[in-house]
């Protein structure tokens, strides 16, 4: 089951440096060990690079290049190269995102743009080049990365970021229903808490560098009593791109260990 032989994905943000595993780099390995051929992206080359080279030496496929998803030029650059290289984009993952602490009166005009240029509208981009090309292969599966900060309150101020999240699931919800038919289908993943790299930026930023301390607290906020992990949004990101999800768009898979049931 959960098979992508012969589907080929694109992945944005697929990189992460050093140990570990970022939701992108954990995504593209996942749909590489179901079969997919995978292109991926990253603003940096070499985290891009480092994600081919571990799904390349498991035994997978996959070509990355240099992207920045916030600029158009280079988004429509990005799907022809895929294009040229692989001939199809059967799944797209819009993987890429970035918190900036604020709210609206701390954050400025220029960091809030920013947060609805890499949080939203690197995901309308892709979808902008992708989904014309699915609707003519006769369908495809697009799974946008959100957050619970989208849904709730989720204990950081984070006010651009929140809001950047929220409007990528009604984009999602609204885009799966007008192209239906067409069974192009857009789903969001909605990560809680999660324990990746990304948290020891995220320690900087929100909790004045007590990294400890700060996923103590993370772990604490969970009802589950822990982080989830970049695997945990990877395998339903890889269930949405299989066939066995066929019947289902529009949807939101949320992956929290039950936060967002716990709080009002």
């Amino acid at each position: 089951m959960f098979r992508l032989d012969g589907k080929v994905a694109l992945v944005t943000g697929c990189g992460t440096l050093g140990e570990g595993w970022g939701n992108g780099k954990a995504a593209a390995a996942a749909l590489a060990r179901q079969g997919a051929t995978v292109y991926g992206c990253d603003l940096d080359p070499d985290a891009a690079a480092q994600t081919a080279a571990t799904v390349i030496a498991e035994g997978g496929k996959m070509t990355v290049r240099q992207c920045d998803v916030t600029r158009a030029d280079e988004v429509a650059a990005l799907i022809q190269a895929c294009i040229q290289v692989y001939g199809r984009i059967d799944i797209l993952v819009n993987n890429v995102g970035r918190s900036e602490p604020g709210d609206p009166v701390t954050l400025s005009q220029d960091a809030w743009d920013d947060q609805l240029q890499v949080n939203l509208t690197s995901a309308f981009l892709c979808c902008k080049h992708v989904i014309p090309l699915m609707k003519h292969a006769g369908g495809g599966s697009i799974i946008n990365i959100s957050s619970i900060a989208g849904l709730r309150y989720a204990g950081k101020p984070q006010v651009g970021y929140a809001a950047a999240k929220a409007a990528l699931m009604q984009m999602t919800t609204t885009t799966a229903v007008i192209y239906a038919r067409d069974n192009v289908r857009l789903n969001c993943v909605v990560p809680g808490l999660m324990f990746t790299p990304l948290v020891a930026r995220l320690a900087q930023k929100y909790a004045q560098g007590d990294y400890e301390g700060f996923v103590a607290h993370r772990h604490g906020q969970v009802p589950m009593g822990r982080m989830g992990d970049a695997w945990d949004v990877a395998h339903a990101v890889a269930f949405l791109a299989s066939d066995e999800s066929r019947y289902i768009t529009g949807q939101q898979i949320v992956v929290d260990g039950g936060i967002t049931m716990a709080t009002a």
